[in-house]
């Protein structure tokens, strides 16, 4: 049984859901409450993070970079990552943007302190950084929509782990009501494209118990 410990909110663990998805890789999802470090997956992986794959095969991949390069090599079939040197290396620039300077400036300053910082029992929101959150994402969003205004995908002319590590970063901010989409009209058209895949449509019928999503997340037309 392949099986992929994950968070439902988590980005990184919904890029690899996506991963998986497109690779048509069948797989079960478990959900792993971290906080509460369970012994058996603190085994499994050290940092205690999600998201966690444990192959058909028996091994356990940890973090969601390592997984998408673990996936890539052992199921070529529907490559995520380029062909050639140089289109993987712009896959591999474009997801550290989306996993690194994406998260730290979006992501964490949004997501975090409005669902995970109330799991992890860390207090209420920092409003300094909510601000920060909601002036970040609109040059973020400029910038998807120029790629995708020069290209076919994100990385260039396939559909790449790039586009997915947006995705996934702007599914679940989408999924709490804090994209406005009406900022970036190439952007918003890409991610109407995205969403439109069939690997998406677990991400669109997820439902977390307390939360729901606007009206627009599950809409493929907004």
């Amino acid at each position: 049984m392949r099986i992929l410990y994950h968070l439902p909110l988590s980005p990184f663990s919904r890029k690899v859901r996506l991963a998986l998805a497109e690779k048509r890789i069948p797989f079960d999802l478990r959900v792993e409450r971290v906080w509460e470090r369970r012994d058996e997956f603190v085994a499994m992986n050290p940092a205690c993070a999600v998201p966690v794959l444990q192959d058909a095969n028996g091994l356990v991949v940890a973090d969601s970079g390592a997984i998408c390069e673990y996936l890539d090599e052992a199921y070529p079939d529907g490559p995520l990552l380029g062909r050639t040197l140089a289109e993987r290396a712009e896959v591999r620039r474009l997801v550290a943007w989306f996993d690194q300077k994406f998260y730290l400036e979006v992501t964490r300053n949004l997501l975090h302190e409005k669902q995970m910082k109330r799991l992890l029992g860390q207090g209420s929101a920092d409003a300094t950084a909510l601000r920060a959150g909601y002036a970040n994402i609109k040059p973020h969003l400029d910038y998807i929509g120029w790629l995708a205004e020069t290209r076919a995908w994100l990385a260039g002319a396939t559909l790449s782990v790039a586009d997915l590590a947006a995705a996934a970063h702007l599914s679940a901010l989408d999924y709490i009501g804090d994209v406005d989409w009406s900022m970036n009209d190439a952007a918003k058209d890409w991610y109407a494209r995205i969403k439109s895949r069939p690997s998406f449509r677990g991400l669109l019928t997820d439902r977390i118990s307390g939360l729901s999503p606007p009206a627009h997340y599950a809409d493929l037309d907004f």
